[in-house]
């Protein structure tokens, strides 16, 4: 290529039909050749599926045919697919920097399908925006920083222990921390596990022995953790066990602190004796210790309000479970569930359910706004398949509630510098496309610490987590995201020490070094642009979002 040719702003701009989501109400191709007029575009395409091998193979034949050396794609959602049209243009030999995302399904097509016309001309104008930034762009290079191949899994329930077992298993030195004095979490209470009727000390049992015969594992019990600094692959933690504090280098960190039991206080008359939540029914259980003719069990205690909105999601199972356990054991015991929506999930689960009924448990509806009254001897309940109310005897009454978040949460996810959700659960980066992760790199998680779930998930979880976190310290070295906020020399003296970049920076990848100047740790910055956008005298710099790019966008937006 010629020099004058590596100067020269090349620019390819691939338009995707998205199967009919995008070409199914505007002319793709007709965008296409209006993207061919745009400054500095030098060849343009449209395609049925960009993101298919047959779309990113012309991604790659039209660089070659063209020298492009930047690349603009119009489709769906740079959530999904950026990653992958980066690594196309990159095998190539352009810089991965060099591409710009345009959507025209999410913000075009997708909301605006009753005005196919108005939809065009958006097209038009966010891909000439699209355009204008691409011809500003710079190369930028990922950071690349040293990783230590240890692992720390926070809590030490089925999930923890599952995930510590897997990385420690792959060769890698793990450390579990238990804040109880024993492993186990919830399966030191369970009797017996749904629907294959296990029980529960015979998995803990198992999972116990595998922990203590691992070499690569250290179980840290009666313990918490205190202080969390540093960054993916560089974690300083330091652990608290019975007054002794021990440091601890980090490669990444997986949190399965579990979920804690909402006891009733103050609910259908609990009392812990003979009104009664359903974990501690799993004890009387374990130990042979019901003895009760007529059983009734309310679901859905202290969940689905307008306290707590959330389905706790293992209440109907572990009633139906219990229900089962009580017939076997008593076929003549009279039990009924008085529920609000029954959670089966799935063809086994609903099995299970029939085998309630088939050995004669009794299901009763009942509304929100009509909930039982439980009085000395008997419960009444209004009857919604009858239409009328009945009174239920009972000698025990028990409570189904939910697995609610810790209360040490907020004070682990400000160590973590992790967000939680509304309900106080850990909140993950993406519920669908990243379920096991956290925004911040490096941080993983799993089990009832997101949303209650039973063991079989639990588990589930464990491994999904730790395979996560292997892909990390499976290397000596990682790379991170290059288009990061910095402060350039010549931009200090603009800088007057305000400290409000570190007081909004949600990474806290800004702090002040020995000489009292702002300092900007690219490895934690996730370039969000809070700190560039509070900045008083704009000293601070968003790489791929500058100033000159970003106005380049409004600027092209007037134009035709």
């Amino acid at each position: 290529m010629a020099e004058k040719e590596k100067d020269e702003v090349r620019i390819g701009v691939f338009v995707c039909s998205c199967g009919s989501n995008i070409g199914g109400l505007i002319d793709v191709k007709e965008v296409a050749k209006y993207a061919k007029s745009l400054p500095n575009v030098v060849f343009t395409e449209d395609n049925l599926y960009t993101c298919s091998e047959t779309g990113l193979a012309q991604i790659k034949k039209g660089i070659k045919e063209h020298n492009l050396n930047r690349v603009v794609v119009a489709s769906c959602t740079p959530r999904t697919h950026e990653p992958l049209f980066r690594d196309c243009i990159k095998e190539e030999g352009v810089n991965e920097y060099l591409f710009e995302f345009v959507n025209i399904r999410d913000q075009d097509t997708w909301v605006h399908q009753k005005y196919p016309v108005e939809a065009f001309e958006k097209a038009k104008d966010v891909i000439r925006m699209g355009v204008a930034k691409a011809s500003k762009l710079e190369a930028l290079e990922n950071i690349t920083v040293k990783a230590t191949s240890t692992a720390l899994v926070i809590g030490g329930g089925v999930s923890g222990m599952t995930a510590a077992l897997s990385l420690a298993n792959q060769g890698f030195e793990t450390h579990l921390v238990e804040k109880a004095n024993e492993l186990g979490g919830k399966l030191n209470i369970i009797n017996k596990l749904f629907p294959t009727n296990q029980d529960a000390s015979e998995l803990l049992e198992s999972l116990k022995k595998r922990i203590e015969s691992n070499p690569n594992l250290t179980v840290y019990t009666s313990a918490k953790v205190k202080n969390i600094e540093g960054f993916v692959g560089n974690y300083e933690i330091e652990v608290e066990q019975n007054g002794k504090s021990t440091d601890l280098t980090i490669g990444i960190i997986i949190v399965a602190v579990g979920a804690s039991l909402l006891t009733p206080i103050g609910k259908f008359g609990y009392d812990g004796k003979i009104r009664i939540t359903q974990y501690e029914l799993e004890s009387k259980l374990r130990n042979i210790d019901v003895n009760a003719q007529n059983i009734v069990m309310i679901q859905c205690v202290g969940a689905r309000n307008e306290e707590r909105g959330y389905c706790s999601n293992v209440c109907c199972m572990t009633a139906l479970k219990n229900s089962l356990i009580i017939k076997e054991k008593n076929p003549s015991a009279n039990i009924t569930i008085l529920f609000r929506d029954l959670y089966t999930p799935g063809t086994y689960y609903e099995e299970y359910y029939r085998r309630a009924r088939e050995a004669g448990v009794v299901f009763i509806s009942y509304k929100l706004e009509k909930e039982p009254i439980v009085e000395e001897d008997v419960i009444k309940v209004f009857n919604e398949y009858i239409g009328d109310e009945m009174s239920i005897p009972y000698d025990l009454l028990v409570l189904s509630t939910p697995l609610i978040a810790n209360d040490d949460n907020k004070e682990l996810a400000q160590m973590l510098k992790v967000p939680l959700e509304e309900n106080k659960f850990f909140l993950e980066a993406h519920v669908k496309l990243r379920p096991m992760d956290f925004a911040t790199d490096g941080i993983f998680l799993c089990g009832a610490a997101k949303w209650p779930v039973d063991i079989t998930e639990s588990i589930t979880q464990g491994y999904a987590a730790a395979a996560r976190a292997s892909t990390i310290i499976s290397h000596d070295t990682i790379e991170v995201e290059g288009a990061t906020s910095f402060l350039p020399e010549y931009n200090k003296n603009l800088c007057t020490g305000c400290e409000v970049c570190i007081t909004v920076c949600p990474y806290k990848a800004i702090s002040k070094n020995e000489d009292d100047e702002i300092e900007i740790t690219q490895v934690l910055c996730k370039g969000c642009g809070v700190c560039g956008a509070t900045c008083t005298n704009h000293a601070i710099i968003i790489r791929h979002f500058t100033d000159e790019q970003i106005l380049s966008e409004i600027y092209a937006f007037g134009g035709s």
